[in-house]
C-alpha cells in the first residue's frame, strides 16, 4: 500500500536552524515526519509559495537525505493572501481535484503542522467532506522537549475523521439526536413508524436548514405544537436567538393583512394612530409561523415572496424598506396546489414554501399513538389544574377499545381527544376516571345529538364523511343545511353543476359571482371537499 501525505511548507517551522548545520538539530516539521518508522511516507507534496522556493528546495534536499526512499513533489500554490478563506478554500479545492489524490492502494494522509490557522482550517474541510479522502496527521515536538533537542524527530498523533470508528463518540451522538426527536414529539413515546421517519426528517431539517417549511394535514393534527417544538429545539442549540410569532392567517384579511405582518407608520391609513412594527419585524431573528397560509390575500402574498427571498419589505405608509431575518414555518389544511390552478394562491410563493414539506397524518391515521397521547393528555391536564388525574384499570381499557375501533373516526384529531380527556378528568371524582364516566363521555361523542341529526339515510353518510361522532360537534340546525348540500353534490356531475341547483336564486339575482367557489368555501367549514362526497358510499 502506496502513502502519500501532503504538506504546507513551514516559513517559520520548517525553516528553524537556516542552512547551517544546526538546522539537524531542530525540530523541523516536514524533516522529522518522514523520519516516523511508524509511518513511513512514500511521497511526500509539498505546498510552497515561489518567493520560498529556496527553502522548498532545501528541505526537499533534507528529506533526500534522511529519508532517500521518500519522494518529494514541490507543488506551487500563489496565494495573494494565505488568511483570506475564500482564496484558500478555492485554490486547496482545485488541488485536491489532482488525480495523483485519487489513486487505488494508496492511503492520504494530510499534515496540518504548517501553515497559517485558514489553511489548516481549509484542508481539514477537504478532508472532512471526503473531497480528500484522508486522515489527518500531527506532528510536534516530544512532551518537555524543545524544538531544539538531540531527538528532532519529534513525534505524530493520526486523527481518522472516520466517527464510525468510535463507538463512545457515535454514541454519544444518537442520544443527542434520540434526546431531540423526542423534544420535537414532546416526550410522547410515539410508536407509529411513519410518523417517527417523518419526525426524524424534520429534525434533520431543522437542524441543518433555516429555510421556509410547509406543515399540511388535517385540523387538530398537531403543526401549530410542532412548529413551536422547530423553534425551541432551534433556540436550545442557538441557531435562533429571536421570538417565536405564531399568526393565524384566516383571521386576516384585506388591508388588516399587510398591515399586521409588514407594518405600517402612522397616518398611513384611516385608524393608524400610532406606528406597528408588524409581526415580520417581530420575528426578526427568530421564527414566524404562519398557520392557514393558504387563508392570506393575493397582495400580501406579493409583499411575503419579496421578504423571503430578499429579507426586505416595505410597511405601509414607509418611506424605505425594513430588514427582518426570519425563518418561516406555514401551516395549512387546504391542497394550495388547487389553490394555484384556481388563482387563489400565487404558484411562486408555493414554490418558495414548499422547498421542506411535510404531510402530517391524523389521529385515526396513527391508532397506535392514541394510548401514550391519552397519558400525555392527562399530564398537562394534571400539571395545568395541580390536581392528579388517573383512569381505573378498567375505565382505561374501556375508553381504549372506544378509542382504537375503526368505526372511531377523531375527525377532529388531537381537539377530539384533548377535549374528551379534559371533560373526565373535570368529571372524576378524586381524581379517578371511573368506567361510568368513560360510558357517558363515550356516548357523549358518540349518540349526543343523534336524535336531532337529520333523516336515517343522512346520518350513514354524514357519519362516512364527518365520522361518527359529528352529531356531537356540530348544531342539528347546521347538520340539516348540510345534510341538502350533501346530497345535491351525490346527485350532481361536479361541483360547478351541484352550484348552479344550490344557488339558482341568487344565480339569477346576479348576487354572486363564482358560485363553486361558493360551494367550496361551504364544504371547507366542515372540512369537506365535493370530491369526497362524490366518493362517499
Amino acid at each position: 500500500m502506496k502513502t502519500t501525505a501532503i504538506s504546507v511548507l513551514g516559513t517559520l517551522k520548517d525553516a528553524h536552524g537556516g542552512a547551517g548545520k544546526a538546522r539537524w538539530d531542530t525540530w523541523r516539521p516536514a524533516i522529522g515526519l518522514v523520519q516516523q518508522e511508524t509511518l513511513p511516507i512514500d511521497e511526500l507534496h509539498i505546498i510552497y509559495n515561489k518567493a520560498y522556493k529556496d527553502l522548498a528546495d532545501r528541505i526537499k534536499a533534507d528529506i533526500k537525505s534522511v529519508s532517500p526512499d521518500t519522494k518529494v513533489i514541490l507543488d506551487n500554490i500563489e496565494l495573494k493572501d494565505p488568511w483570506d478563506f475564500e482564496e484558500v478554500y478555492s485554490k486547496f479545492y482545485d488541488y485536491s481535484k489532482s488525480p495523483c489524490f485519487h489513486e487505488e492502494k494508496t492511503s492520504y494522509y494530510i499534515h496540518i503542522s504548517t501553515g497559517t490557522h485558514v489553511e489548516k482550517i481549509c484542508l481539514f474541510l477537504l478532508v472532512e467532506s471526503h473531497h480528500l479522502n484522508a486522515k489527518i496527521v500531527q506532528s510536534s515536538p516530544k512532551e518537555g522537549h524543545v524544538r531544539h533537542s538531540n531527538d528532532p524527530k519529534g513525534v505524530i498523533n493520526v486523527i481518522d475523521l472516520d466517527l464510525s470508528r468510535y463507538d463512545v463518540l457515535a454514541k454519544r451522538f444518537e442520544t443527542e439526536r434520540q434526546k431531540d426527536l423526542s423534544f420535537l414529539k414532546q416526550g410522547i413515546a410515539t410508536r407509529n413508524a411513519a410518523f417517527n421517519r417523518l419526525i426524524e426528517t424534520i429534525e434533520r431539517v431543522s437542524v441543518r436548514s433555516s429555510d421556509p417549511i410547509l406543515l399540511t394535514g388535517p385540523t387538530g393534527a398537531g403543526k401549530s405544537q410542532l412548529a413551536k417544538q422547530i423553534y425551541l429545539l432551534k433556540k436550545q442549540s442557538g441557531k435562533v436567538k429571536g421570538a417565536f410569532v405564531a399568526v393565524n392567517c384566516a383571521t386576516l384579511g384585506g388591508d388588516l393583512a399587510k398591515s399586521a405582518l409588514f407594518g405600517h407608520r402612522k397616518g398611513s391609513f384611516s385608524g393608524a394612530g400610532t406606528d406597528h412594527a408588524g409581526f415580520l419585524k417581530e420575528a426578526d431573528g427568530g421564527i414566524i409561523f404562519l398557520d392557514e397560509i393558504g387563508e392570506l390575500p393575493m397582495e400580501a402574498q406579493t409583499m411575503l415572496l419579496k421578504a423571503i427571498e430578499e429579507k426586505n419589505y416595505r410597511p405601509l405608509g414607509a418611506a424605505k424598506d425594513e430588514y427582518s431575518d426570519f425563518q418561516l414555518i406555514c401551516g395549512t389544511n387546504r391542497n394550495l396546489m388547487d389553490d394555484v390552478t384556481s388563482g387563489k394562491f400565487r404558484r411562486d410563493l408555493l414554490a418558495r414554501i414548499d422547498l421542506w414539506s411535510f404531510q402530517m397524518p391524523g389521529l385515526a391515521e396513527r391508532r397506535e399513538d392514541i394510548e401514550p397521547n391519552l397519558d400525555y393528555e392527562l399530564l398537562q391536564y394534571s400539571q395545568r389544574t395541580h390536581k392528579h388525574v388517573s383512569f381505573s384499570k378498567e375505565a382505561r381499557s374501556r375508553f381504549l377499545k372506544f378509542a382504537l375501533a375503526p368505526t372511531t373516526s377523531w375527525h377532529g384529531n388531537f381537539r377530539d381527544l384533548n377535549a374528551m380527556v379534559v371533560r373526565m378528568a373535570t368529571l372524576a371524582d378524586g381524581g379517578r376516571i371511573t368506567e361510568d364516566v368513560v360510558k357517558d363521555e363515550i356516548a357523549r361523542m358518540s349518540d349526543g345529538s343523534r336524535a336531532a341529526a337529520p333523516t336515517t339515510d343522512n346520518n350513514a353518510v354524514l357519519a362516512e364523511l364527518l365520522g361518527n361522532d359529528y352529531a356531537a360537534r356540530y348544531d342539528s340546525f347546521d347538520l340539516a343545511q348540510l345534510a341538502h348540500v350533501v346530497a345535491v353534490c351525490r346527485e350532481s356531475d361536479s361541483a360547478a353543476d351541484a352550484a348552479k341547483k344550490l344557488f339558482a336564486v341568487s344565480r339569477k339575482a346576479k348576487k354572486s359571482s363564482n358560485d363553486s367557489d361558493r360551494l367550496s368555501k361551504y364544504l371547507s367549514r366542515f372540512g369537506l371537499k365535493f370530491k369526497g362526497i362524490a366518493a362517499a358510499k
